[in-house]
């Protein structure tokens, strides 16, 4: 009995004893992988993961109002903001504003102010300037008085939608440059509303994004799908060749690209002039500063990011299958578009996503050769970070954008899904 369960016990031992050596030698390899992927990973953190966390937060962010008057916002806290605020939200106005007079919190206070109420600026500048309000005998006045003369300074001061604006943006956090970014605004008590007709451009701005997006994404799969299989049809010597010729214009500079196009397409051009000379106008065309030429030329710089996934599938389609449709009395055509077509499905997937995500941000090409009503969304994102220093809107926009890139990863991702589980 002994002889028995002796070898029974050492062998639970060794193979207790083996399960403990494979565990540690997996966490090894786990150890070695991580350890040779972290500085990837560490640089993806912080060039990718960090920058777009910081435009997130840039876009909600409004720390101006909230850093310059800390004691305002405080007593208008509880504030109906329908009656005239208390005597203490003047002190504590009269009190900010002497902190800031001189100090850089001034001029981002009235910049931000005078986006909520046109002319607020100078109202702010005005007020800070007679401060600090004391009496004669150098004391400071009662709240009482501190109201009386912070309106006797200028009037606008015994308005409540002025003070609404400053209630509204008490807060480090607000939504404003996104609701901005979408045409719409919060009134005076906080609900969200339509902006007035003269500011409320961006939708159209978003919308002319992706109208512009689609039609050189569609352009671009017209003029890339039969020029990819041919290519694919090919030897493979002379497809080389071709995809040689195909890439040298992705190699150049965007710019350089644009610089040809302008010269192309001007009314003395190489178009217009060849299109006069064969007698098929009789006038040069508009083809610059307007959507025309931005087509043209954004089709032709991204035409190769739709070429490049089509081809690539192509080249793995048994071109048998074609050949057995027709031998089975199928039409040329129909065994093309229903045998051929459908197995191309994932290239055209992935160039029209491809384009389509490259087209909606693009900035030189529309700034060079559209007019004022072909701009993108990019165009007003540098406008914002360039000429005017507005980070929130800029970052409010550049979040909606990528909102917009990372719903479409999306769909086309549950587009692939649904198409793997048919097949």
């Amino acid at each position: 009995m002994n002889t028995m369960t002796i070898p029974a016990e050492e062998s639970r031992e060794s193979s207790a004893r083996l399960k403990r050596e494979l565990k540690i030698a997996d966490a090894k390899k786990r150890a070695m992988a991580l350890a040779l992927i972290a500085p990837l990973a560490i640089f993806l953190f912080l060039i990718f993961v960090v920058p777009i966390g910081a435009l997130l937060t840039r876009a909600i962010e409004n720390p101006e109002v909230a850093n310059a008057l800390p004691h305002t916002g405080a007593a208008l806290a509880k504030w109906d903001r329908k009656t005239p605020p208390s005597d203490e939200a003047y002190a504590a106005l009269a009190q900010d504003l002497t902190a800031i007079s001189d100090g850089e919190s001034m001029g981002a206070l009235a910049r931000r102010l005078n986006t909520e109420i046109p002319g607020y600026r100078s109202l702010v500048a005005k007020t800070a300037r007679a401060m600090p309000l004391a009496g004669d005998d150098g004391k400071p006045l009662p709240a009482a008085q501190v109201k009386s003369k912070i309106i006797e300074i200028d009037e606008r001061w015994n308005d409540p939608a002025y003070w609404q604006a400053i209630a509204k943006n008490a807060g480090r956090y607000s939504p404003f440059y996104i609701l901005a970014s979408l045409d719409h605004k919060q009134d005076g008590f906080g609900s969200i509303v339509h902006s007035d007709p003269d500011q409320s451009i961006y939708l159209n701005v978003f919308g002319r994004t992706f109208v512009i997006g689609v039609g050189v994404t569609l352009f671009a799969l017209l003029l890339g799908y039969p020029l990819a299989y041919w290519i694919s049809t090919l030897p493979e010597r002379r497809a080389n060749l071709v995809m040689v010729l195909v890439l040298i214009p992705f190699w150049t500079s965007v710019l350089v690209r644009v610089a040809a196009w302008i010269v192309l397409l001007q009314s003395e051009g190489l178009v217009n002039t060849a299109l006069i000379g064969v007698g098929l106008i009789g006038s040069p065309l508009a083809l610059l500063f307007n959507r025309v030429g931005v087509y043209i030329s954004m089709t032709h710089i991204l035409l190769p990011f739709m070429i490049l996934p089509l081809y690539s599938v192509m080249k793995s389609v048994p071109p048998t299958f074609q050949r057995a449709a027709v031998s089975l009395g199928s039409h040329p055509f129909a065994a093309f578009w229903r045998v051929y077509v459908p197995q191309t499905y994932p290239g055209i997937g992935a160039g029209v996503l491809l384009v389509f995500i490259l087209a909606i941000g693009y900035y030189i090409t529309p700034a060079l050769l559209g007019g004022p009503n072909d701009q993108m969304v990019s165009y007003y994102i540098a406008y914002f970070t360039n000429v005017t220093i507005n980070w929130g809107m800029a970052c409010a926009l550049g979040a909606l954008l990528l909102a917009a890139t990372l719903l479409l990863y999306i769909v086309y991702g549950r587009f692939t899904r649904s198409n793997v589980s048919l097949g």
